[in-house]
């Protein structure tokens, strides 16, 4: 969007060596489907219009984010971790035993994001944040939640891993650091009090992270994960996991290649395959390497009758369509497709992704469908619908008991055409219902509803935000005007819990965790009163894409200002002597640069290029909204932006140049120059100096000295998988594609990233994303992962050595010649002078690094990590501890 801000993900994905091994998704995509826009639009709009509160959305605008376009950002994830190819089991565990197996270097890093992040913060409310919006505190995605009766609550992050809180939430500890795997896909509490862990999300099965299989902590009130709680063997590695499920002496997981069990009493042993629609795609099939065989057996979850745990109900199929959609039921000892009776669909056009959640009492079902068919052909929704199962059989009749327009009118805050309950219902699905009563449920898609009577009525306790709303006001001193706390947008789990015998409800979503008394109290709105961010700054799994520093000259204290752009939670900043950390740029975050002279002049990405710059640090008490000319930001655009996703990655590459900060260059279709540095003013200041190709896109540049480096795929999915890397001079001259041959020295993978040494524009390092022939089932896609050139490219080395076999990310050259590495599990370190890499640091958690920035002078290293927050590392303690 060009706008509120809005979004944003994700995706999700929604993210590596850990991504799931799916190429390019056969899905029809939503057509243009736009989100709420960002606030600047929203407030524009409202200012033509002489009424701040009467916002909506413009759905022509042009860098609107659609739900098409998180779909496209997931594959684009994906793609740059599997292509050319499809990535064969096995690949993750290999480099993390590679990984562990190697020295390490001495020295903590520190987490500079471990504190509160205030999405609400009233110091900044300009034109291109959500601040005022009502999400309050927030951290990275949460998609699994569990609670007991004594308080305990336990939250499962999308790349983080599981944290305990024992008084309702809060002061949260991590119990999962010691597993390989970080990524969750579900969090389960079983009858005799155990946690269950399964590893692999599968929010969006194409941007998920996979996982390492099944984990269970017998003593979750006291004990942390360790690696031989691990149930049954590798079966489950390399896999998501979309739900965890009981019945009797079995566990059944619903995972991204079919649905398999366990027993709950012996958990050694294998898991067993229980039904896989297509097993001949499955890995070791004869069909294994076709490009579409990650997504034919994508089960999204079981039901199990209540009284009879051998009356099993399986719904699988892939959210955008295939044959194989369908219910299946065991007959004769085999699985068949069934038609459910009543109003539930069971065709493969319309049954999609699909959540089921059953009452404590076993009297009632519930489920969400969403529809493939919509997805496809309706620009609304794509939810078709919710539904009861009033006898408690999972086989039916079902009812519906909602559709989109009837939650639209519940109180919610998407009620414009384009953008209304249920359009990612793809990606947002939960139903959690009281355990004191079958007829209270609670639902998330883009919001929480609320049924108290099985469905009849409906509420919105967690509408998306508060623009829409009379109540809202920017006015710092009114925070949202009347308006309540409300959650984050983006539902993924909930559970209810209790402490003290007082019942709540805890929601996890794309801003983290939320709670509210589980029979709540309203306004006359049906708009909750009582949300609590349960998001404290104890448990830091923000998900960064980049990270920006520069000295803070227009405050306080003297220091350092840590920028960075982030999933679904716009752009943070963190200023010296701040105990909380504000969003001035909203929506999803992308890239990011800052003056390392002046830490208040930012250029923040949102995506497809869209840029914002601010050069104090987008102060602003909203006063814009009545004095156009208080703006603190402006949008600077190069044009590959009007373009959307034909112009620019969705995360798009950009950077300056260390040597003169006024030289920036920006890679979509072409190569974009401007030489004002922060005193940009508009997208016309960009210069076109190279066109790419047709169908080629950068994916990594560099600028040092006037040489400009840009890595670019096209197509970047498996079907004919093509790389490169483009030279030239900032002035325009020069410019040249390289002959890198599909068989050349650097591999036919994707081009994540580059540096150069300062000293020498002609040396440079190129950080090469997936995994090695051995693991990629595609062409030329070669060994190693950086890459070494002393002739601006004309000759490349691999360097990569003992590194293992992990997919990079970022490069940084380090004073006196050192280089770093950030990859899909850890930060890598080679010595001056040396060959072999050592893992740098003790203390940093296993996730994924997307960015690497020295701050000032060079002494500290910042890593962007995509799941475990901003971490720095003092680079003195490599003189001190070697």
């Amino acid at each position: 969007m060009p706008r509120l801000r809005h979004r944003r993900l994700l995706i999700t994905a929604g993210l590596s060596a850990l991504a799931l091994t799916i190429a390019g998704a056969p899905a029809t995509a939503a057509p243009g489907t736009p989100r709420p826009a960002r606030f600047n639009d929203l407030a524009s709009t409202a200012h033509r219009n002489g009424n701040i509160h009467s916002f909506a959305a413009a759905p022509g605008d042009d860098d609107e984010e659609g739900s098409s376009d998180i779909m496209e950002q997931a594959d684009q994830w994906n793609e740059a971790r599997s292509a050319p190819g499809v990535v064969a089991p096995g690949a993750y565990s290999a480099a993390w035993a590679q990984l562990q197996a190697l020295p390490r270097t001495g020295g903590n890093w520190t987490d500079e994001t471990g504190l509160p992040y205030n999405s609400d913060d009233p110091r900044y409310r300009d034109i291109n944040s959500n601040s005022s919006g009502g999400a309050g505190n927030v951290t990275g995605r949460v998609v699994g939640m569990a609670a007991d009766d004594h308080g305990y609550v336990y939250a499962g992050s999308a790349n983080g891993g599981v944290w305990r809180s024992s008084t309702g939430g809060g002061k949260w500890q991590p119990i999962s650091d010691k597993l390989p795997a970080p990524a969750t896909g579900d969090l389960r509490l079983d009858g005799r009090g155990r946690l269950w862990f399964a590893t692999g999300e599968a929010n969006t099965s194409a941007t998920s992270f996979v996982g390492t299989g099944v984990y269970v902590l017998a003593d979750p009130r006291h004990g942390e994960f360790r690696a031989s709680d691990r149930v049954g063997g590798t079966e489950l590695e390399n896999t998501t996991i979309r739900a965890l499920r009981f019945g009797g002496d079995t566990v059944w997981a619903a995972t991204s290649r079919g649905v398999w069990t366990h027993s709950t009493t012996n958990l050694a042993g294998p898991w067993h395959l229980e039904y896989a629609p297509n097993p001949s795609f499955l890995p070791g099939g004869a069909d294994a390497a076709d490009e579409d065989a990650p997504y034919k057996n994508i089960a999204n979850d079981i039901a199990i009758d209540p009284r009879d745990p051998s009356k099993v109900v399986l719904a699988i199929g892939w959210r955008s369509g295939d044959d194989y959609n369908g219910f299946y039921v065991k007959s004769g000892g085999t699985w068949q497709k069934t038609t459910l009776a009543g109003d539930i669909a069971s065709d493969p056009d319309n049954l999609g992704a699909v959540t089921f959640g059953r009452s404590a009492d076993g009297s009632k079902y519930y489920a969400i469908e969403q529809s493939p068919e919509m997805l496809a052909t309706n620009g609304d929704s794509n939810l078709f619908g919710v539904f009861v199962s009033n006898n408690g059989n999972p086989l039916g009749p079902w009812t519906r008991i909602a559709d989109y327009h009837k939650l639209a009118a519940s109180g919610s805050a998407n009620t414009a055409p384009g953008y209304m309950p249920g359009i990612q219902a793809w990606y947002n699905q939960f139903v959690q219902v009281d355990p004191a009563d079958p007829r209270h449920l609670y639902v998330g898609l883009e919001e929480v509803f609320e049924s108290k009577d099985a469905g009849a009525t409906w509420t919105t306790p967690g509408p998306y935000w508060n623009f829409n709303f009379p109540c809202w006001s920017i006015d710092p001193s009114k925070q949202t005007g009347d308006c309540h706390q409300t959650v984050h947008a983006d539902q993924h789990a909930a559970a209810i819990g209790s402490n003290g015998g007082k019942p709540y409800l805890v929601v996890g979503d794309d801003g983290g965790i939320y709670r509210r008394p589980a029979n709540g109290k309203a306004d006359a709105s049906g708009h909750a009163t009582d949300w609590v961010s349960l998001n404290d700054g104890s448990m830091d799994v923000l998900q960064y894409y980049s990270v920006g520093v520069g000295a803070d000259r227009q405050g306080r204290n003297a220091g350092v200002a840590i920028s960075g752009g982030l999933q679904d939670n716009g752009e943070s900043i963190l200023r010296p002597g701040d105990r909380v950390m504000g969003s001035n740029f909203g929506g999803d975050g992308g890239d990011t640069i800052v003056d390392p002279d002046n830490g208040c002049n930012i250029a923040a990405e949102y995506v497809y290029l869209a840029l914002s710059v601010t050069n104090n640090c987008a102060v602003n008490d909203g006063s814009w909204t009545t004095d156009p000319s208080k703006v603190s930001s402006r949008n600077v655009a190069p044009p590959d932006n009007e373009l959307g996703s034909a112009g620019a990655r969705f995360i798009a590459p950009i950077a300056a140049d260390p040597r003169n900060v006024n030289d920036w260059v920006a890679g979509g279709t072409h190569v974009w120059i401007q030489h004002k540095g922060f005193a940009i003013q508009s997208g016309a200041d960009w210069v076109n100096v190279f066109d790419l190709g047709a169908g080629h896109v950068a994916t990594g540049v560099s600028i040092s000295g006037g040489t400009v480096y840009v890595g670019w795929c096209g197509p970047c999915n498996n079907q004919g998988f093509t790389r490169g890397i483009a030279v030239g001079k900032a002035d325009g001259t020069g410019w040249h594609q390289l002959s890198l041959p599909v068989d050349g020295v650097i591999p036919n993978r994707y081009v994540s990233g580059f540096d150069v040494d300062p000293a020498n524009p002609n040396h440079v390092y190129v950080a090469m994303n997936g995994y090695s022939r051995k693991w990629t089932e595609g062409p030329g896609a070669g060994v190693g992962h950086v890459f070494e050139s002393r002739d601006a490219g004309a000759h490349w080395t691999d360097i990569s050595a003992n590194l293992p076999d992990i997919p990079a990310n970022a490069l940084k050259v380090l004073w006196g010649g050192g280089l770093v590495v950030g990859t899909d599990l850890g930060v890598l370190y080679r010595a001056p002078g040396q060959t072999g890499w050592k893992v740098l640091g003790r203390n940093l958690p296993t996730t994924t690094t997307m960015e690497l920035r020295t701050g000032l002078y060079g002494l500290r290293l910042y890593a962007a990590t995509h799941g475990r927050g901003i971490r720095s590392y003092d680079l003195w303690q490599l003189l001190l501890f070697g």
